[in-house]
């Protein structure tokens, strides 16, 4: 028996400007039918950018979901038509007002796929000059410099608990071989 399941109907409940909401009735493997509720998203990337003192770059952010600030890696979707790299790009100069000289891609994860489609393209940025941050319109975020170590220490106790930030972290940590 496969574990493919096989959409039978599919209804949208809600198109939103950033994501939709579609209700699907599915077949399972086992011949009997189920629902599925899926939010639609587009695909995304996410950047941890290391400056030359091994300064990590995170972002400070009101997250409305889960009522408090967040530290994260920086991070946005992706606009129709572009490509990851240069999203990657656009977002880190925008958060955090640094461009990077280099963009190395890291990893492509499901951020949470028993719900939603998003994809997520995780990059590791270096050789970073200053530039002027230019959020979007109604965008709040406070850049913050950590130490990669110290960033490191956040995630085991629970200061930086995005999931995103912690596996790019972790991955530019085996990546560099900081302990």
């Amino acid at each position: 028996m496969g574990l493919k399941e096989e959409r039978i109907l599919s209804q949208y409940v809600y198109r939103g400007k950033i994501l939709n909401v579609r209700l699907d009735s599915v077949k399972l493997p086992d011949g009997t039918t189920g629902t599925r509720e899926v939010v639609e998203f587009s695909e995304a990337v996410a950047v941890v950018a290391l400056t030359d003192n091994n300064e990590v770059l995170l972002v400070r952010q009101y997250r409305y979901p889960v009522g408090r600030e967040l530290l994260e890696i920086p991070a946005g979707k992706m606009e129709k038509g572009e490509q990851p790299e240069e999203c990657a790009r656009r977002e880190l100069a925008e958060e955090t007002g640094y461009m990077a000289a280099n963009m190395r891609p890291l990893l492509r994860i499901y951020s949470t796929p028993g719900f939603t489609s998003e994809k997520m393209h995780l990059f590791f940025a270096s050789g970073l000059t200053r530039g002027n941050q230019n959020l979007d319109e109604g965008e709040f975020v406070e850049l913050v410099k950590i130490p990669l170590v110290n960033a490191l220490k956040m995630i085991a106790t629970g200061e930086i608990c995005d999931a995103k930030s912690i596996i790019g972290l972790l991955t530019v940590k085996q990546m560099i071989g900081t302990s």
